[in-house]
């Protein structure tokens, strides 16, 4: 199971906010799948993990795109729901959103990196489409280099997004938020305007 329940009827409240992200519509290059959510962090959780799915990529390219240009992305959409309305959260709804992907060495060297993710999140997460409070998180980007033996593989170099949020609006409107920051890590344009995105298989 993927969603934690209790008895009280707040459970009632928690079950039809999972099933708003059940039915959620998302961009059809990610794939989402349910996993175990995080236990002792609210009453309520819930936990959906998802990547780009590169074969999709590949198949709904367009003549004159270089689909192969886009990379490996992934990460984790976590909601959690505490009757109680922590102060910090500023309700009784949170989400946990982490997002990463390897990018190339010439994007990961400059320096508005971290800004410009950040701001792919914030761009999302204002408006009337998903509007959300409190939100705070950091942008990391990791090196790895390889010695000895394996001295010949190029440095690899992900960058990684963790994020939390209070939601005001629909919360299908928050997952498809963190699932278009997800695709735009990976290298792929926002969806033209007025193209829907269309609900996945879990």
């Amino acid at each position: 199971m993927a969603t934690t329940r209790s008895s009280a009827p707040s459970a009632l409240v928690f079950d039809d906010a999972v099933a708003v992200l059940r039915s959620a519509r998302v961009r059809p290059e990610v794939a989402l799948t349910e996993i175990p959510p995080p236990r002792r962090v609210a009453p309520f959780a819930h936990a959906v993990e998802g990547h780009v799915d590169l074969a999709v990529v590949r198949a709904g390219a367009r003549d004159g795109e270089d689909a192969d240009e886009a990379e490996e992305a992934g990460g984790r959409f976590v909601l959690l729901h505490d009757p109680s309305a922590p102060d910090a959260w500023g309700g009784d709804l949170r989400v946990i959103a982490l997002v990463k992907a390897v990018v190339e060495p010439e994007l990961a060297e400059d320096p508005m990196l971290a800004e410009v993710v950040w701001a792919w999140l914030g761009e999302t997460l204002v408006g009337p489409d998903a509007p959300a409070t409190r939100l705070g998180g950091t942008v990391t980007r990791v090196v790895s280099e390889s010695f000895g033996s394996l001295a010949d593989r190029p440095a690899a170099i992900q960058v990684e997004l963790r994020a939390s949020w209070s939601p005001l609006g629909p919360l299908d409107a928050q997952l498809g938020a963190w699932a278009d920051v997800l695709c735009r890590l990976a290298g792929l344009p926002p969806l033209p305007a007025g193209v829907s995105a269309l609900p996945r298989r879990r």
